[in-house]
């Protein structure tokens, strides 16, 4: 695919630039993502928690409402991501009316860094800041994240978006697994340094927070501004022009029924892939009984794994196109998620095997699925649009660990709370059989199809 001539895009020479600057966000905020919430705050949350719990058996008391400690990150991250639905679509729609993109990225980013810090003070049985630290921050890592897509609409052309996307996920764990394994070292050999497992802890999620925030000044500082294009005309200040666009938005919307299809699709896949991501540690520590250092080393083994599998997928989507490759690896979920119901207690390769496994598909279908989705955003509304696909994306999906949170609370086991999540890859692989892709991108590039159709 050949991109259309525009004299208001910047030069090959100018993207590469800013292409360069950009895979540092995702370098950044892996930190959080691995370290935090892939790895230790669930585990630690639940520590903390069963300090406060009461009864037999234990719960805390949210809201009048009795919960298992083992349920409360799953829970959490569900709130998290109930606010990001509300959210994150007026967020994108400020963004689509504004040139200071990079500015919203960085300042949602460092916000989220901020928040992450009560995680270092959470000591004790006082979970509720834990709670409350992580909701406000993944909320931010969520809003961050839609100023970051966006931009690669802007930074790259429609040909350069697979491979682009591939490589910013690679450079993402590259950058998380590098701190994650000296994190592993501190959490794994933590009495050498003088300190007690928690406070390791703690100081891990505290490295995390200060990477997040320090490699954002590099994007923030490369990237440039680019000027807002193709807005409807509406009137009022900004928070009314931006109601008045996701108004818009939302009236418009049926006339891409390709997006709207791919957003359920993703909706459902990608619910998966995060629950399986941030409840691997609570599997991993909880039902199959390693410790910490254990699941720290399996987590960076797909951290190693995944720079391979998501460049590894950009080259295969380049031959095959996004689509074929994308169900595939939806397929290999499916696999995981059947073996984990099964994985023996104490049995350190098979884990190592699944985590790889989980390596080889976590990136690549992370990458093309946002590449794809930037070719069926309609111009001059790509942070809207990014808005709802990250009320949807990793770290804030809810309906993946609602059901995982609900199935534990009733059986008490991780086991079917795992296998469970097959549902969300199946439905998902079906209804991605049904998006269209070149009807997608003429409908966007139309911007109003239905009309251009008569």
């Amino acid at each position: 695919m050949t991109s259309v001539t525009d004299p208001t895009r910047p030069s090959a020479e100018e993207r590469r630039r800013e292409q360069r600057a950009w895979y540092f966000y995702d370098w950044a905020n892996s930190a959080f993502a691995t370290t935090v919430a892939g790895v230790l705050f669930g585990p630690y949350l639940i520590a903390v928690a069963e300090e406060a719990a009461t009864g037999t058996p234990a719960r805390v008391d949210v809201l009048g409402l009795a919960v298992a400690p083992g349920s409360l990150p799953a829970f959490t991250i569900t709130v998290s991501t109930l606010l990001s639905a509300v959210l994150l679509p007026l967020l994108g729609a400020v963004a689509d009316r504004t040139e200071r993109k990079k500015d919203l990225l960085a300042g949602f980013a460092w916000a989220g860094a901020l928040a992450s810090l009560g995680l270092f003070f959470t000591t004790g049985d006082d979970w509720q800041l834990g709670a409350v630290s992580f909701i406000v921050a993944n909320l931010c890592f969520g809003a961050a994240a839609v100023f970051n897509d966006a931009l690669l609409c802007l930074i790259a052309d429609e040909d350069e978006r697979d491979r682009v996307s591939s490589r910013g996920w690679a450079f993402g764990y590259a950058g998380g697994g590098l701190l994650l394994a000296l994190n592993f070292v501190v959490v794994s050999f933590h009495d050498a340094f003088g300190l007690d497992q928690a406070l390791a802890v703690r100081l891990s999620m505290l490295s995390a927070t200060l990477w997040w925030a320090g490699f954002t000044l590099i994007p923030f500082l490369r990237l440039r501004h680019h000027p807002v294009v193709d807005l409807e005309p509406v009137e009022g200040g900004v928070v009314r022009r931006s109601f008045g666009q996701l108004a818009g938005t939302l009236k418009d919307i049926r006339h891409y029924p390709v997006t709207l299809t791919f957003l359920a699709a993703y909706l459902f896949f990608n619910d998966g892939i995060q629950t399986v991501i941030g409840q691997a540690a609570v599997y991993g520590e909880e039902e199959l009984g390693f410790e910490t250092g254990t699941v720290l080393a399996t987590y960076l083994l797909v951290q190693v794994v995944a720079v391979g599998g998501a460049l590894a997928f950009g080259r295969a989507a380049e031959r095959y196109g996004a689509k074929p490759v994308v169900l595939a690896g939806l397929v290999v979920w499916s696999g995981i998620v059947t073996a984990a119901l099964f994985l023996p207690a104490g049995a350190l390769v098979p884990f190592l095997l699944l985590g790889a496994a989980i390596g080889v598909v976590l990136g690549g279908t992370q990458a093309l699925a946002r590449s794809w989705f930037s070719l069926l955003v309609p111009r001059g509304k790509e942070a809207e649009y990014f808005s709802f696909y990250h009320a949807m994306e990793r770290g804030t999906s809810w309906l993946g660990t609602l059901v995982f949170g609900i199935v534990y609370q009733l059986t008490d086991s991780y086991r079917p709370a795992v296998f469970a999540l097959i549902v969300f890859f199946v439905v998902g692989g079906l209804l991605l059989t049904r998006v269209d892709t070149a009807r997608g991108i003429a409908d966007a590039q139309r911007g109003h199809p239905a009309a251009a159709r008569g």
